[in-house]
């Protein structure tokens, strides 16, 4: 009976592909922060061993803008998706893991930090593989 009212009132199919906006938006929402504020976001997050703290984070922000810009437009989407992906899985590599084994008091944010990026990274490419056009369809 609930999910014939629910069906009824929403259609099933215009409420899924609200799915495409709730996750694209927040990526292009934090690139927009890096790129605001990229002074303190390499002081605070960036590890010391990287070189030109404020450029990677620069490039992270153009990257998660154009990522997700790709996914909103419907224009190689697929791509946007995976360079996403990539992007997360190097966050778990460069800062989460390192934070997470450290033991220091920042190691239980950096597992939450690694699981909640882990799940996202799965999630771009869920998007990239099912939802996302092959390249010659978006020419």
């Amino acid at each position: 009976m609930m999910c014939y009212l629910y069906s009824k009132f929403i259609p099933m199919k215009a409420f899924l592909a609200l799915g495409r906006w709730f996750f694209a938006i927040p990526f292009a929402l934090f690139g927009l922060m890096d790129l605001m504020g990229a002074q303190q976001i390499a002081e605070k997050t960036v590890p010391n061993y990287l070189p030109f703290k404020e450029l990677w984070v620069y490039l992270s922000g153009v990257a998660l803008i154009l990522g997700a810009v790709s996914m909103l437009l419907g224009k190689y989407d697929r791509w946007g998706a995976t360079g996403i992906a990539v992007f997360l899985f190097l966050m778990i590599g460069l800062l989460h893991v390192p934070g997470a084994i450290s033991g220091g008091m920042l190691s239980e944010t950096s597992m939450t930090n690694l699981l909640k990026d882990m799940s996202l990274a799965g999630a771009a490419l869920l998007y990239a593989q099912h939802f996302g056009k092959p390249d010659f369809e978006n020419n």
